[in-house]
Parts: C-alpha cells; sequence; structure tokens
C-alpha cells in the first residue's frame, strides 16, 4: 500500500476534472487527477462536436479530451488512470483510497465524476451509438437536420429535447411508454400543438434496425395486452431522454445530494457541505450537462479550492 500527499485530488476526468487540473496547477498545488472508469468522461464516446468554441471545423469527441488532457498535464497535473473506490470527508487531510488499495491523503477533494445517461437495456443501443443513437438532442441534434428521428421519453426533459429537435429535423416521434406525458402542463401543451412531432402512447421500443448507421426502430404497443401490435418506424437518429444517473454514489455518507443524486453545491460556488470538497460537471448539474458548461465549473472549483487553502493554510 502506498500514501500519497496533495494540496488537490481531483476525482473524475472529463471537461470539468481537466479544467480544475489546469486552473490548480497554474495555481502550483501539483493537483492529482484520478480518471475513474472512463477517462475523459462521456465525451470520449461522442463522434463529432461542433458547439464547443475554438473548434470551428468541429472535432471528434476523444481527440477533444485528449486535448484537455495534455494541457492539464502540460503544467503539471499528475493523472492517475485509477478508480477512487472509497472516501472518508470526516476530517482534514480527507483520506481518499483507489482500486489498488493505495492511500491519498488531501486536503482539498474536487469531485468531477459526472453522469451516465439512463439507456433502455437494448444490445442496439451500443451498436448504434454514434451511428444514429444519442443522449443529447442539444448536443447531437444538428447533425439530423430534415430527417425523421425519435425522442424516448415522457417527461419535461424528452418533452423539451423533443420541442428542440424539431426545429431542425423534418419529423420527431415521442415514444411514451405510458398513456400519459409526465411533462408540465405548459410542456405538454406546447408539444401537442407542435405539427411537426407525433406522440405515440403505450409504446415501447423493442431493437434498433440499420445496415452501418441507424434506418429505423421496432416498436410495440399496449404490449401484454389484446391490442398488443407490433410496427417499425424509419428514424434516423434515436434520442433518449429517460434521465441521467450522477456517479455519486461514493460520496452519499458524506456529501449532500438532492433526490436523484445530485450533489448540492452553494449558490454561485462549487462548495458542498463539506468545507474543502468541491464538486463540478455533471455529477452537480441536473439542468444543463454540456461540455462548456462542466469545463466552466470546473475552473472554479479550483479557484475556490484555491482560496480555501489560501485561507486555511
Amino acid at each position: 500500500m502506498e500514501k500519497t500527499l496533495t494540496k488537490v485530488l481531483i476525482i473524475g476526468s472529463g471537461p470539468a476534472g481537466y479544467t480544475a487540473g489546469m486552473y490548480a496547477s497554474r495555481a502550483n498545488l501539483q493537483p492529482i487527477v484520478y480518471e475513474g472508469h472512463q477517462p475523459g468522461g462521456q465525451l470520449t464516446q461522442t463522434t463529432e462536436i461542433e458547439n464547443f468554441p475554438g473548434y470551428p471545423e468541429g472535432v471528434q469527441g476523444p481527440e477533444m479530451m485528449n486535448h484537455f488532457r495534455q494541457q492539464a498535464e502540460r503544467f503539471g497535473t499528475k493523472i492517475v488512470p485509477r478508480i477512487i473506490t472509497k472516501v472518508d470527508f470526516s476530517k482534514r487531510p480527507f483520506i481518499c483510497e483507489d482500486d489498488r488499495g493505495d492511500i491519498i491523503e488531501a486536503e482539498t477533494v474536487i469531485i468531477s465524476t459526472g453522469a451516465s445517461a439512463k439507456y433502455l437495456g437494448l444490445p442496439d443501443e451500443e451498436k448504434y451509438r454514434g451511428l444514429g443513437v444519442s443522449a443529447c438532442a442539444t448536443c447531437d441534434g444538428f447533425f439530423y437536420r430534415g430527417r425523421e428521428v425519435a425522442v424516448v421519453g415522457g417527461g419535461d426533459t424528452a418533452c423539451e429535447e423533443a420541442l428542440y429537435l424539431s426545429t431542425l429535423a423534418k419529423k420527431v416521434y415521442l415514444i411514451v411508454r405510458r398513456g400519459v406525458l409526465r411533462a408540465s402542463e405548459v410542456m405538454q401543451k406546447r408539444v401537442r400543438e407542435n405539427p411537426n412531432i407525433e406522440i405515440l402512447f403505450h409504446c415501447n421500443t423493442i431493437g434498433l434496425f440499420g445496415e452501418e448507421v441507424l434506418e429505423g426502430a421496432h416498436l410495440v404497443s399496449h404490449k401484454g395486452t389484446p391490442e398488443e401490435d407490433y410496427f417499425d418506424i424509419s428514424i434516423e437518429g434515436f434520442f433518449l431522454a429517460i434521465g441521467h444517473n450522477p456517479n455519486t454514489e461514493i460520496f452519499k455518507e458524506w456529501i449532500e445530494t438532492d433526490e436523484e443524486g445530485y450533489i448540492k453545491v452553494e449558490g454561485a460556488t462549487t462548495r458542498t457541505n463539506v468545507e474543502g470538497v468541491f464538486a463540478a460537471g455533471d455529477c452537480a448539474d441536473p439542468r444543463y450537462r454540456q461540455a462548456i458548461v462542466a469545463a466552466g465549473s470546473g475552473c472554479k472549483a479550483a479557484m475556490d479550492a484555491e482560496k480555501f487553502l489560501t485561507i486555511n493554510e
């Protein structure tokens, strides 16, 4: 078992974690980033990114996250391709343990573990990920201009994404498992009155199909009833809008979260309820979930950590 001491431990990578590393290392805090289960975060599973500043021609997700990583390393951030599995925030320095049993003692901790989109669990979702399947209409909707797409879900997020896509796509199917929408009345009204959106109630997706890219979905309506019916729809985009799971489980003993597990922060800061522990990126953001927002919060977390260390050293 090895023991390492650090002023700033950053748990998780992606735009928030790597940006926090850049800022903390430029402040001479010698941070350590533990990259976690998915080095580079969700964007490493994304193909073309066109809405991040500085890339006028667009960029592949893995390439952009490699740029983030290299920039953090350039300023001296130590990056460890391992996973933090246990934390003790009862006192400073905080004690964290990785998947090899090594111990890190940290004066401050920045949590940037992100969130994972919920999927239906169909094998085809993985097959067509980046080839028609997406969990972010804001990120990928632009690629489906003039095409037919589908959104899965019946809540506010699903309705918001369907409305957004309706301004770009030729047609939007909203696939709803139940017979009603769970969204707010205002959102329901907008969706129902939009001529570009067709709501498919009592429907479940049972498969996707296509030669090399997504070409359609297999659906069943009124499953398990006398009205059960199987049919296909032709689509080129399949957007999941059934929620996200913040990756915050190991912190819940110490850190306050909302009902969905997102870390609560104080006002416009990244401070959590534990002094010296900060949260950045999608693990503390149930609303925006955009790379540019995550990167900005990583900057804020590093600055908050620097200020905390200045006051408390």
